[in-house]
């Protein structure tokens, strides 16, 4: 049983906090805009500038597949059309993002997907304690990801990419999904008794906004004070370092300073 001063209910992120899928989704990204930018290039003459990793970070992880390529396209100047989601793979914001998606489930095939057992333990270790645990993701692909891994069982509720273009749901840094899922989780409880687990900017971002009791920061590529300062209030850099009872040592001692 939790504690009176335990948390009801963690959120987890699905890329980068229990799969290393953000690797694969950083190389589709990658091919993606490279493709897009020299073809830009030789066509009307622009310098080309490569699609780096901190790109990556600061306008596409974390976010709706749709909305990442928008902000990278404003971050270089480029205005396109917004298309449909059932656009082809054209020069549209849709079209590109779906171009995304084709390449992402190709290098899956081609890279496996490396799930992260430490992070698995943890989710299993707060089960345990009866604590609710659910996941939110922007990624669409997050169903037939958990399925390929076989943990599709480990989580009480889902939101995703599809769930959030059905009910609406901005992406991140909105704290939209986070709170959808633990509505599902528990149906009634308060953000300031559940946690969040993200490794994105975005995603600490979207926890602190929504008021999460603790906004737990995985940092996966040394940026541990960028996560701090975005709304991490704990950030690790492996999940052995965490467990459940430290969560509940920690709603614990901020309910005695409340």
């Amino acid at each position: 049983m939790p504690s009176s001063y335990g948390p009801a209910a963690a959120v987890f992120d699905l890329d980068g906090v229990l799969t290393f899928t953000a690797q694969v989704h950083a190389a589709a990204w990658k091919q993606l805009f490279d493709e897009y930018l020299q073809s830009r290039s030789a066509r009307l003459g622009e310098p080309f500038t490569e699609f780096s990793e901190y790109d990556y970070r600061a306008y596409v992880d974390g976010r709706p597949r749709y909305e990442g390529v928008q902000t990278f396209l404003q971050s270089r100047g480029i205005d396109l059309p917004y298309g449909t989601p059932s656009s082809p793979m054209q020069e549209t914001v849709c079209g590109l993002g779906n171009r995304k998606n084709a390449l992402f489930l190709r290098k899956t095939e081609e890279m496996g997907v490396e799930v992260d057992q430490e992070a698995v333990r943890f989710v299993r270790e707060l089960r345990a304690q009866e604590i609710r645990v659910g996941l939110a993701s922007s990624s669409k692909n997050a169903g037939p990801i958990l399925e390929r891994v076989g943990l599709s069982g480990l989580f009480e509720a889902r939101v995703d990419g599809l769930v959030s273009e059905r009910l609406g749901l901005a992406g991140k840094p909105r704290p939209d999904i986070f709170l959808k899922c633990l509505e599902l989780l528990t149906g009634g409880s308060k953000a300031r008794n559940a946690v969040v687990v993200e490794d994105a900017i975005p995603g600490v971002q979207a926890g602190r906004a929504g008021g999460f009791g603790l906004v737990l920061g995985v940092d996966r590529n040394g940026e541990a004070d960028s996560l701090r300062k975005n709304g991490a209030d704990w950030v690790v850099a492996d999940f052995r370092e965490i467990s459940a009872a430290k969560v509940q040592e920690y709603f614990r001692s901020r309910a005695h300073v409340a």
